[in-house]
């Protein structure tokens, strides 16, 4: 039994790491201005620890919780799985060749394009697609604030994203 509005407890869950990071800062912060040697170095130490924690959970809380949706996402050892009720499939993170959001949809879905196969596609609201987040700053080069800007962005568009770079080791014509 919970004392918490179901409001209340999905915002405290998503934003939960941002006010840990911003305890731990302020800890370090006490301990820098107020204690002694080690434990004075030590404060000083968790100011930027904590502040470097508290951003990267602000930017994890502003992608989205997802859930409600149709269908279920799992992001395990470098694969993404979807399977939904009428499509679905599994992507290496290393064979993903572009990245984008159509919010042309309501819901808004991933498109997740890779070399010789059809694309993968995902609701945003799928059950377990805040998984997605840590799954596409993976990506190499992938533009974390592009990925949230795309999210929070004018709406019925396509978001391009991110585009996987060639490779240098490319055959280039016939040899």
């Amino acid at each position: 039994m919970t004392f918490l509005r179901p409001a209340a407890l999905v915002f405290l869950t998503r934003w939960w790491g941002v006010a840990a990071g911003l305890a731990v800062a302020m800890i370090g912060l006490i301990w820098g201005l107020t204690a002694f040697g080690f434990v004075r170095w030590l404060g000083w130490a968790l100011v930027p620890l904590g502040m470097a924690v508290a951003v990267a959970a602000a930017q994890k809380a502003r992608f989205g919780a997802g859930g409600g949706g149709a269908g279920i996402v799992t992001v395990e050892e470098g694969r993404i799985a979807y399977f939904g009720p009428l499509d679905g499939g599994i992507v290496a993170l290393d064979d993903v060749a572009h990245l984008a959001l159509d919010r042309r949809s309501q819901p808004a879905l991933w498109r997740i394009d890779r070399a010789g196969q059809d694309p993968l596609v995902i609701p945003v609201d799928a059950e377990g697609a805040a998984a997605l987040f840590d799954a596409f700053v993976a990506l190499p080069g992938l533009s974390v604030e592009t990925l949230l800007a795309a999210q929070h962005g004018p709406a019925g568009q396509v978001h391009q994203i991110w585009r996987r770079a060639p490779s240098p080791f490319a055959r280039i014509g016939p040899h």
